[in-house]
């Protein structure tokens, strides 16, 4: 009897390989195209922010959990860091809620409409991202799109992403090309070195026409990013053009945000 050898792209072994790296690039490019097209979404706002901001109820247990741990222990190693952390992480949440909150209006909003739909779309994982999922869920009927990434911290996405839209990338390339692919506004509340990066990455786009649709970017939490970001030291320095300063909006408030973003978005005829 004749041995059927395997198919090259039924050979698991092969597709996981080093060789195999630019049919993996490609599936994270096409497969998504697919699905996207196939759940008719063609427009979304994106919402960027920390992990580690997470609801109330988290966050007032991990302090408590590291509060009766000194309690119970006394001083431990990393005590101090952890207890820092955990109060930041309770003076953080109302950034949390207000994500929510302006998931939900932006989700609302757009099912109301008869022009172009706009799904809330983020990095499917906890934290901001979960919120922004979160406040989707919360309408009736209402969808977003998580686009996940493997890390050996976040495992899988949030459970309030739709499922049918719900992505698990390998390479942050791919992952970054599909947020901003479909983005037409973009919301991007307090967080680190990955939420830094993803803006100035979006500002360099816009600043040099590399993405030539008007996108307009609101920073939320003024404090956050008013300590943050000090362009005007770059304008002034000649690294940036005085201009460039304008390419967000910064605010504290849920309705302004919210406001601004509709009315650009009413506004623009998008194109890319």
């Amino acid at each position: 009897m004749n041995h059927l050898p395997e198919k090259a792209y039924k050979n698991a072994e092969f597709l996981n390989s080093p060789a195999a790296r630019q049919i993996r690039i490609v599936c994270e490019m096409e497969e998504p195209r697919v699905r996207f097209k196939e759940e008719g979404v063609e427009n979304t706002i994106v919402f960027f922010g920390s992990a580690r901001i997470h609801s109330a109820e988290t966050s007032k247990a991990n302090l408590e959990k590291v509060q009766s741990r000194i309690a119970a222990e006394g001083e431990y190693e990393g005590s101090a860091r952890d207890l820092h952390k955990a109060e930041a992480g309770v003076r953080l949440v109302k950034y949390y809620d207000q994500t929510r909150e302006l998931a939900r209006r932006f989700t609302k909003w757009s099912m109301e409409r008869e022009e172009r739909s706009y799904y809330i779309c983020s990095g499917g994982g906890p934290g901001i991202m979960e919120a922004s999922n979160r406040g989707a869920a919360d309408v009736p009927g209402g969808k977003s799109v998580g686009l996940g990434i493997s890390l050996p911290f976040e495992q899988g996405v949030n459970q309030w992403v739709t499922p049918e839209l719900a992505f698990e990338f390998h390479y942050f390339f791919t992952r970054k090309y599909w947020f901003l692919y479909l983005c037409k506004g973009l919301v991007v509340f307090p967080g680190g070195f990955g939420t830094m990066d993803e803006l100035f990455e979006t500002l360099t786009l816009v600043q040099t026409g590399k993405i030539r649709k008007k996108l307009p970017v609101v920073l939320f939490g003024k404090a956050y990013w008013d300590k943050i970001l000090n362009l005007e030291a770059m304008a002034d320095f000649g690294t940036i053009s005085p201009g460039d300063t304008d390419l967000f909006y910064t605010t504290d408030d849920v309705d302004d945000a919210f406001n601004y973003l509709t009315a650009e978005l009413d506004s623009v005829t998008q194109s890319f």
